[in-house]
């Protein structure tokens, strides 16, 4: 089975919302996740977000600490997902790839229709998100 091996930003703002992006394309077009990418070779994770933030939303991201690793089989692929919660330094949050996004409260998260691979890290979110 291939494995895949991305990075996703749980940033927050100071009044303790996270950001999520919806899905506008492939398999899981509408699904919401936690943007970020994969992680190209030679590159750290940490790079690897902070390049894949500004590409998708013209941002860029302070990384603070390492939330948890996802491991999750899809049925044609593994994947290991790194999440960090990241807060943003400058930019306007544009959105280059994603059909929607929306600011949260951790109570809201649930509201949402999530990959299968965000679903278990946001049931711990609360207890591990600094704000």
């Amino acid at each position: 089975m291939k494995h895949i091996h991305v990075v996703a930003a749980v940033i927050h703002d100071s009044h303790g919302r996270i950001f999520a992006t919806q899905r506008g394309y492939g398999r899981w077009k509408d699904y919401w996740e936690f943007p970020g990418g994969k992680i190209e070779e030679g590159e750290t994770p940490e790079e690897a977000l902070k390049r894949e933030i500004r590409e998708e939303l013209e941002t860029d991201i302070e990384i603070e600490h390492l939330i948890d690793t996802i491991e999750y089989d899809y049925p044609d692929f593994h994947l290991s997902m790194r999440c960090y919660s990241c807060h943003i330094l400058s930019g306007q949050l544009t959105l280059k790839e994603h059909e929607a996004a929306r600011w949260l409260t951790k109570e809201q998260l649930t509201s949402l229709n999530w990959l299968p691979a965000d679903i278990s890290l946001i049931n711990g979110i609360s207890k591990r998100v600094d704000k």
